[in-house]
């Protein structure tokens, strides 16, 4: 999800009973840049991405 959708993301996940779930946010807007601007988006939060799935969620 983008930056600003943080505050409902944890809304969200504490509604599900998820209160500690761990998610990634990278910078907003994303529906304005072109493929090269998101690719370069997507590749700055990769290590995040990779991190997350080896650390996995809060038990």
């Amino acid at each position: 999800m983008t930056d600003v959708f943080k505050v409902t993301g944890a809304a969200m996940a504490r509604t599900w009973g998820l209160p500690d779930f761990r998610f990634l946010a990278m910078p907003h807007p994303i529906a304005n840049l072109n493929d090269a601007q998101l690719d370069e988006r997507a590749a700055a939060i990769v290590p995040e991405v990779v991190k997350l799935l080896l650390e996995g969620q809060p038990a």
